[in-house]
């Protein structure tokens, strides 16, 4: 992640403290957090789902390039600094290194994630409840990208 705080250089900083909410799940900002140091955790209704210390993770990219209200709570655990990016749809169209770095972080978490469900459908496809329905979670994920316009920046309402 080294190479994201490299193109972060001269960006505005801010300072939290332990406590204090970075983003907040269901709000809307256009802007991106990169952790410089210090260690926050990401919260989904009331379920911790990660905590990091590593510098150079982003924050708030989900939201930003689906132009969709953050879809977590990142709140910092112990006191830390972070790189902020307001206006960061346009930042990310006009630091296209900086894009492609997070495309390849997004890739890598989706990949991931869709491993995952395969072992889960492998494990559960003969089941009629709830875990049966991997299936059509894995079907749906890579029906996505079928929604976009490849011409727009925004996929439609």
């Amino acid at each position: 992640m080294q190479s994201v705080l490299d193109l972060c250089q001269g960006l505005p900083q801010r300072t939290y403290e332990a406590g204090d909410i970075l983003i907040a799940e269901g709000t809307k900002t256009d802007a991106l957090h990169v952790l410089v140091s210090g260690e926050v955790e990401i919260v989904k209704g009331e379920v911790p789902i990660y905590a990091t210390t590593e510098p150079g993770s982003v924050f708030g990219e989900i939201s930003v390039l689906l132009d969709i209200p953050h879809t977590a709570t990142v709140r910092v655990v112990r006191p830390s600094r972070a790189y902020f990016v307001e206006g960061a749809c346009d930042f990310l169209r006009a630091h296209r290194d900086l894009a492609y770095l997070l495309s390849r972080v997004l890739a890598r978490r989706l990949n991931g994630v869709t491993s995952y469900l395969a072992d889960l459908k492998a494990q559960y496809q003969d089941r009629r409840d709830h875990l049966g329905m991997v299936d059509e979670v894995l079907e749906s994920l890579m029906h996505q990208q079928d929604e976009l316009d490849p011409g727009s920046d925004r996929s439609p309402a």
